[in-house]
């Protein structure tokens, strides 16, 4: 168990995730909490990440900096994405390590697991087959520290343990028209289309893919559950467990945004996987759940849409 004051450093803290393991962390009455932003700490900075470790020497890391994006800037930039979460990845579990770090949380994704899995995906479905193309470069990263993770447990006897959550959404996401997900996308196009007065919303494909959708803040709940209740060389998958189609998950945003005209399919745009729904057995079995539901998650996702500076951006 992490003591209440251990030193906690939680990287990517004003990325969508790393700012809610602070806000958990917070709320459950951790008060030595360290972070950096970008400027004062580039992780793709060897040296400087040895320099942080060695002077901070935190006792506990929950690793949530990445890179990300959506399908276009990942196709778009496959060298970027790799070298950027390979390099920064490695560079903070390693100084971790040698700087005797007790233990260590690394956030992946369930972009890692192969394209065809068997659905819902198992943890035990990793490197079965291949990856999906469009975002192999950072599934790669992904996987490799994860593996770093599990390799270090093996040779050193650490206790590094890593998370991989399904489709996020929550406070601080991200509503770049062409660079955000699919949910933080559709809050934005409908909030625009209904203040526009717009009288139909085109959407890509034909609505029948099934996803799978976590808040965010569920995901801090169980990443420091995590921390103080699991061991372990396997990675945890964290969801719901309940999916829906993209048709009913459009039909909802525009619900709670409170556009009333007509949702158009272009079914001559692709679909994507058809399904992507992981398997939570396992953290179930530890004895966590999911607390948010869907409509809810969506409705506090606007209201931090509506507050959130960066929406005026184009």
């Amino acid at each position: 168990m992490m003591e209440k004051d251990a030193k906690i450093y939680v990287a990517g803290h004003r990325g969508m995730v790393g700012s809610a393991i602070v806000r958990e962390l917070e709320r459950q009455g951790y008060t030595n909490i360290l972070t950096r932003t970008h400027k004062e700490l580039d992780l793709c900075r060897q040296d400087d990440v040895e320099k942080f470790f060695a002077e901070e020497k935190p006792e506990y890391v929950f690793l949530a900096a990445a890179k990300v994006g959506g399908i276009v800037a990942n196709q778009n930039a496959l060298a970027d994405f790799m070298y950027d979460n390979m390099i920064l990845e490695m560079n903070v579990i390693h100084s971790a390590w040698k700087n005797g770090c007790k233990k260590l949380e690394f956030l992946g994704s369930s972009c890692i697991y192969p394209r065809m899995a068997p659905q819902p995906m198992k943890e035990s479905c990793l490197l079965t087959s291949e990856l999906e193309k469009t975002n192999e470069a950072y599934a790669l990263a992904k996987i490799s520290g994860l593996k770093y993770c599990e390799f270090l447990n093996r040779q050193y006897g650490t206790d590094y343990i890593s998370v991989m959550p399904t489709n996020l959404y929550g406070p601080n996401d991200n509503y770049h028209p062409t660079h955000s997900h699919v949910l933080p996308a559709l809050i934005r196009r409908f909030h625009e289309a209904k203040e526009n007065g717009a009288e139909y919303v085109t959407c890509w494909g034909d609505g029948s893919p099934l996803r799978e959708f976590l808040y965010v803040d569920d995901l801090a709940n169980l990443c420091v559950f995590l921390m103080n209740h699991y061991s372990g060389n396997e990675t945890v998958n964290a969801g719901t467990g309940k999916e829906l189609t993209i048709k009913a998950l459009t039909e909802l945003v525009a619900k709670v945004v409170g556009y009333n005209g007509e949702i158009r399919w272009d079914s001559t745009k692709p679909n994507g996987t058809p399904r992507k729904l992981l398997d939570v057995s396992k953290a179930e079995a530890l004895g966590w759940k999911y607390k948010t539901e869907l409509e809810e998650g969506i409705r506090l996702s606007y209201q931090d849409f509506l507050n959130n500076p960066m929406r005026a951006e184009r």
